[in-house]
């Protein structure tokens, strides 16, 4: 397991308490290009328009209202004029481009790379097999940004599967050429893709087009979370990420808990653990984690009658398992 420099141990009379913040979680890479748009935009105007919320967490979006951001909707997006509007890390569909320079509005890109990539990928695909008839399949969810983003560069004529019940939709006469979502489950794909091929009585064609920054997730944070009493998930209510990773932890570990910020945390569910696991989704930003860590670590000092101790930060070296758990 990859242990964070974020390793705080309290001394007590029974021993010791360790606070840990995965390594692993915090934004990606998509959502840092993103946000650090926004803020060197800030930093020069007061004010700057977003198409949607630029990331899926409740608090970072709070904290970059207060800097001067703010998220229009389509309806308010389609009668904006002569202004400037910056287009998040999930990306944009043709038609937002071409109305952007219609009303002559400013675009402050801030598409995720691998989005992007997987934009054209798929506009290529569709161009050069629509005459033979191909359905292109999106494996993602219905109505999520980057879905309708890579549905557009098709002409909204791409069949997108939510999960397996709608393999119905396909026609398997027809050729198939199917791409997925980036932020979706390795394992989910392969098991939709094995189903089409089986029933497929034309060409198939699959496409890997997940991002494995995102995808590997899944897999560190299994080890994380077994390596602790209990696990506190950081993430935005209405993050599909966040909400796919906390159900990886809580399999793992029973005593997972999804959390938004650290005025929902509940003492009593960690008071008495010695190993405390802090983790999040690729929207959970890293001050959010940290705030949480605070916290957890103030209670415990307060509830111990320590308070006034300094805290003790260990040093571990990357790449260095350990488990924390309670030994019984």
């Amino acid at each position: 397991m990859s242990i964070t420099n974020y390793h705080r141990k309290i001394e007590t009379s029974n021993g010791e308490i360790s606070i840990v913040i995965d390594d692993n979680s915090g934004f990606c890479f998509g959502v840092v290009n993103a946000i650090k748009k926004v803020e060197q935009e800030l930093n020069n105007k007061n004010e700057l328009l977003s198409l949607g919320n630029i990331v899926h967490n409740e608090e970072e979006v709070s904290r970059l209202n207060k800097k001067g951001l703010s998220s229009i909707n389509q309806d308010h997006f389609a009668k904006l004029k002569n202004n400037k509007i910056l287009f998040r890390a999930h990306g944009e569909p043709p038609e937002s481009y071409a109305l952007a320079k219609k009303n002559n509005v400013e675009i402050i890109d801030a598409t995720c790379p691998v989005v992007l990539k997987l934009q054209q990928r798929i506009k290529k695909a569709w161009l050069e097999t629509k005459e033979q008839n191909t359905q292109i399949v999106i494996f993602g969810k219905k109505g999520h940004a980057e879905v309708i983003s890579l549905v557009g560069q098709t002409n909204n004529e791409a069949i997108v599967l939510e999960n397996e019940n709608d393999i119905s939709l396909i026609n398997y006469n027809k050729p198939i050429i199917i791409f997925s979502q980036t932020t979706k489950s390795v394992e989910d794909y392969m098991l939709i893709i094995e189903r089409i091929k089986y029933k497929s009585n034309s060409t198939f064609e699959s496409h890997d087009t997940i991002c494995r920054q995102v995808a590997n997730r899944a897999p560190k944070l299994k080890v994380f979370a077994n390596n602790f009493d209990v696990v506190v998930f950081v993430g935005g209510k209405n993050s599909s990420n966040a909400n796919y990773l906390y159900k990886v932890c809580k399999l793992i570990n029973s005593e997972t808990y999804f959390i938004s910020s650290a005025s929902e945390l509940n003492k009593d569910l960690y008071l008495n653990k010695k190993g405390i696991g802090i983790c999040g989704a690729t929207s959970t930003p890293m001050w959010l984690m940290s705030e949480v860590a605070n916290t957890i670590e103030e209670t415990i000092r307060t509830e111990l009658n320590i308070l006034g101790a300094s805290p003790r930060d260990i040093k571990i070296q990357k790449n260095q398992t350990t488990n924390l758990k309670t030994k019984k």
